[in-house]
């Protein structure tokens, strides 16, 4: 069976196409295309006709792919950019109008549980009590649990992108005092889940998502050339050490350090603060990088529960917009999800 997932992010539209044989998502084809979303969309702001354009094309583009891989239809899904937008059900609408594709919008708790599920399956059940970290261009996820998905999940207003644009706009490097402001704005919105994870005692903790990698390549981990089997971790004290001297750069020369990518080279020291932060809140003093993640989740899903449980989240995902539309506000939904 061939599966693909297109995940439209902060920054990009990323395909995945993937053979489910023997339950495990092996990848064969992988494709990415920048949008940039987050840089033309305040928090809490419109998507603009030209980006919905833009995005309708990307996921086309991923849709005439996934067919050309032998994949039927993507499991289509956004995150917070156009999930905490006012106009996501236009937007929503219009991919569908113009793709073919149903794009859905997840529940940023559901966000927790996938990506709790793909670390599960990576880490295997030798690690025991677990804790997930994934820092993302517009939310901050965290999950705890002792089986396949997590006893307790959370999403927070706390991503890079969104956090970059409203503590350090126009400021390059940003002040010292901007910089304790973002740290200030984390602590307050981590305070009750950093105190539920440090009550619950993991064992192993986790980190995944595109900006904790780069993180700990700062730090010293092996670059990816290394391949996804080499163990990378991520020591607090040594993200402490590398986000002074991410602060004290401009995002031109961030960009020249190991593992700091061009275009993340803006949000990186925010998603430093958020990463740093976040360790010390919940007394976690090293964290292993992951490399599944939400994407593989949502493949894991599929594979391990059927086609059904997706169609729920579409129907949830739809009734969460048109609720948000009705309101002003996003609707929080859970899925129900089979027993551990």
């Amino acid at each position: 069976m061939r599966i693909s997932v297109v995940d439209v992010g902060s920054n990009t539209v990323r395909l995945v196409v993937a053979d489910a044989e023997g339950g495990v998502p092996l990848p064969v084809h992988t494709a990415k295309w920048r949008l940039r979303l987050s840089q033309h969309v305040a928090h809490g702001g419109r998507i603009p006709d030209e980006s919905v354009q833009q995005l309708c094309e990307a996921v086309a583009a991923a849709g005439r792919t996934a067919e050309r891989w032998g994949a039927a239809e993507p499991l289509a899904f956004a995150t917070a950019v156009v999930r905490s937008a006012p106009n996501r059900p236009e937007v929503l609408r219009a991919v569908r109008a113009e793709t073919g594709i149903g794009l859905c919008t997840l529940p940023g708790e559901v966000e927790a549980e996938l990506t709790f599920l793909a670390a599960r399956r990576w880490m295997g059940w030798r690690s025991g009590p677990l804790a997930l970290l994934d820092i993302g261009g517009g939310s901050l996820e965290v999950a705890f649990g002792r089986g396949r998905l997590p006893d307790f999940a959370a999403s927070l207003p706390l991503g890079a992108a969104r956090l970059t644009h409203e503590f350090f706009q126009g400021e390059d490097p940003p002040s010292a005092r901007s910089v304790k402001a973002l740290r200030r704005k984390v602590r307050h919105e981590l305070r009750d889940v950093a105190a539920r994870i440090r009550w619950e005692g993991p064992r192993t903790a986790v980190a995944t998502s595109r900006t904790f990698q780069q993180l700990g390549r700062l730090c010293g981990a092996a670059p990816g050339r290394h391949g996804p089997f080499m163990e990378r971790r991520l020591h607090r004290t040594e993200l402490r050490r590398s986000l002074e001297r991410l602060a004290a750069l401009p995002a031109a020369e961030r960009a020249r350090l190991p593992g700091i990518s061009a275009p993340r080279a803006t949000q990186s020291l925010a998603g430093a603060v958020i990463g740093h932060t976040t360790m010390k809140l919940t007394g976690l003093k090293v964290v292993t990088i992951c490399p599944w993640a939400l994407r593989e989740g949502v493949l894991l899903r599929h594979i391990e529960d059927g086609p059904s449980w997706w169609e729920d989240i579409v129907r949830f995902g739809e009734e969460m917009s048109w609720c948000g539309a009705a309101t002003g506000e996003a609707v929080p939904l859970r899925i129900a999800t089979p027993a551990r």
